[in-house]
């Protein structure tokens, strides 16, 4: 996402959420139209109607069915559709307070929390995207191909491990900073290229992991941001990081829609990787200037026009895509926009995968936030724009 992440370093942490062994913990859901999960509370706590789409075990709470508790997605809803490998959230807080660097956790910037992890695979979900500052684990007074914090690497390591090792699911690794190292656009592929040897060197012995080789490029030409994803991959490949998807991302802030206008298009489907085992990331809001800053959508049917472009561009170029980023208001408008977007996508066949922005323990208010237990995206877009294609 685009729009500044420090602010939010200072928001106060949710409160935590546990998933146990059986039944809908604490604050899960547990009812509500296109819900088609559990409906049994742990004990001390009742399954509470809070609207149509969303009833919440509460503790201690009387039972409320003022609306049926559960309903299957409608027959036909997305026709000729092809589900997801991968189908998550964006895990965020690790990349805040990047006017702070290397910063202090707990005060600048945070990790994931399990318990949100716990919540997301409980619901059917397999992936999560983490964004992380490359200045914190590969500190500016080193460089590029100097050494990695420790400390840092391990926090990273410790939710990765969490997420794949523990709860068998996807975790994709991705540094949040836009093609910019410590003030500068990246420009040396060589040490981009050893950088990310370094890396997947790391994690190269767990298949699960996924590479996002950098998030959300701009202002650079399109050639530029090519050479260096493609170094990126040679580098990945080289660390005997042999059967890991990677992911890359264009200029232009990876826009789906503009992807064929902001350059990519002409230079992307040539992207080479040797094991055959590589996804175009894009990224797609919904409000006017597609920032992801406002939660009112251009119209109810934008979703699907925004990707229209670049789904036909995949399809010609026999590449596959991962919508990295998505996220906008909880409203009519924008739930049935979502809804557009990923009916459009897995009737392609080309789309694998798709992720919400975004969780994370730090949103608080923030008007696409899904992280559990009360976030803005949990009562309405999850059940009604997101569940529905799992």
């Amino acid at each position: 996402m685009r729009s500044s992440l420090s602010a939010f370093a200072s928001l106060a942490i949710l409160v935590a959420f546990s998933t146990p062994a059986a039944s809908v913990a604490a604050w899960g859901q547990c009812g509500g139209i296109n819900y088609t999960g559990d409906t049994t509370c742990v004990a001390g706590n009742a399954c509470v109607y809070v609207n149509d789409y969303y009833s919440q075990c509460q503790p201690g709470a009387t039972p409320t069915t003022s609306s049926p508790p559960s309903s299957t997605t409608p027959a036909g809803a997305c026709p000729g559709a092809t589900k997801f490998k991968y189908f998550g959230v964006n895990q965020s807080g690790a990349e805040f307070g990047n006017a702070k660097i290397p910063g202090v956790l707990g005060t600048d910037y945070t990790w994931p929390s399990p318990s949100s992890i716990d919540y997301f695979v409980a619901q059917g979900f397999n992936t999560f995207r983490i964004p992380f500052q490359q200045e914190r684990i590969s500190p500016p007074a080193a460089g590029l191909t100097g050494a990695f914090d420790s400390t840092y690497l391990n926090g990273l390591k410790t939710i990765v491990n969490y997420v794949t090792n523990t709860k068998g699911a996807y975790a994709i690794i991705e540094p949040h900073n836009f093609m910019r190292y410590n003030g500068a656009v990246i420009t040396s592929t060589s040490n981009f290229q050893t950088w990310w040897k370094n890396l997947a060197n790391e994690f190269k012995s767990n298949t699960r992991v996924v590479f996002d080789i950098m998030n959300e490029p701009h202002d650079m030409d399109a050639s530029v941001v090519f050479n260096l994803n493609q170094a990126a991959v040679n580098g990945i490949r080289s660390s005997g990081a042999t059967s890991q998807l990677i992911t890359v991302e264009g200029t232009s802030w990876t826009g789906a829609w503009t992807w064929t206008t902001s350059g990519n298009s002409n230079v992307f489907g040539a992207i080479k990787d040797p094991n055959n085992n590589v996804a175009i990331q894009m990224h797609q809001y919904l409000d006017s200037d597609g920032s992801g800053t406002s939660g009112t959508c251009v119209s109810s049917t934008i979703g699907a026009e925004r990707l229209a472009a670049a789904t036909a561009w995949l399809k010609a170029n026999n590449l596959k895509g991962f919508l990295g980023e998505i996220g906008t208001g909880s409203n009519d408008a924008c739930i049935a926009a979502v809804k557009g977007a990923l009916c459009a996508m897995q009737q392609s066949g080309v789309w694998i995968g798709v992720a919400w922005w975004a969780a994370g323990p730090w949103w608080g208010t923030y008007f696409q936030s899904i992280e559990p237990p009360n976030g803005a995206a949990i009562s309405q877009i999850l059940p009604q724009a997101l569940k529905p294609f799992l």
